[in-house]
């Protein structure tokens, strides 16, 4: 008799999709993946709907809507382990940038009959609603680091993730410096690694796209920021992106938010 295989699912929230198609660009990979996993749920790749509990499920997007609370909740009681993949799952997402402002204001402004939207005055990443058992960052996520935790999971261990700066993989690709050899300014000394340091290795500065690193200390690399001409608007704006609501991101950018 054939071994039951694990039952994987993944679901999304507020997002683009966009970690979601990084599992289907893995492609001759993702054939080992359906092979070792049976893919339960997964709208962007089948109409399959198959009812849980789910060994594995993987989460896209971030906490929105008093629905979406009620749904992750259900979710997490249906999945022995829960990942939250991409920034808006980790850290709220780009949307999360209304956690600055009014959102009242915002729905007067962008729809003609507000009335109709039900909506939080939030968008937080899920770890805030539920227990999460490991997050991957990025946006969108790395389908090699991605691979990592679902071998990870069938393999019965904690994924190995590196918990260092893009400033590392800068270091490991030979890319020269583009902070101290020609003043641009970059994130990377704050921002978790996995993207290989796309930016740096074309002469441009990192944005943050996988949020801070374990330990980041962003206070002294606005100094330095400051140091190459840029104002403290300018600081609150850079830590105010796909990661806005990452802690440490966050503290940065309301410590320069009315400053001169």
């Amino acid at each position: 008799m054939r071994k039951r295989r694990p039952k994987l699912a993944v679901w999304k929230f507020a997002s683009c999709d966009g970690c979601q198609l990084s599992l289907l660009d893995c492609e001759d990979e993702l054939l080992a993946v359906a092979n070792a996993l049976e893919i339960a749920q997964f709208a962007e790749a089948t109409r399959a709907s198959v009812k849980g509990p789910y060994d594995l499920s993987l989460v896209e997007g971030s906490i929105t809507t008093a629905h979406d609370a009620e749904r992750i909740r259900e979710i997490r009681r249906n999945s022995h382990f829960l990942v939250a993949i991409g920034a808006c799952a980790t850290a709220g997402g780009i949307q999360a940038l209304r956690n600055f402002a009014d959102v009242g204001e915002y729905l007067s402004i962008v729809y003609a009959r507000p009335d109709y939207i039900s909506t939080l005055a939030t968008s937080t990443a899920l770890s805030e609603h539920v227990a999460v058992d490991f997050e991957l960052r990025g946006c969108p996520i790395n389908k090699h680091q991605l691979l990592e935790v679902v071998s990870a999971f069938l393999a019965g261990r904690r994924p190995i993730v590196p918990a260092h700066s893009v400033c590392i993989e800068c270091k490991l690709g030979g890319n020269v410096c583009v902070m101290a050899a020609h003043g641009t300014p970059c994130l990377g000394p704050v921002t978790h690694a996995g993207c290989g340091a796309l930016c740096p290795a074309y002469d441009r500065g990192c944005y943050g796209c996988y949020g801070p690193m374990e330990t980041p200390n962003a206070p002294a690399l606005s100094a330095w920021l400051q140091g190459l001409g840029w104002n403290a608007d300018t600081l609150k704006c850079v830590y105010r992106t796909f990661n806005a609501n990452a802690p440490a991101f966050r503290d940065e950018s309301e410590r320069h938010d009315g400053a001169p």
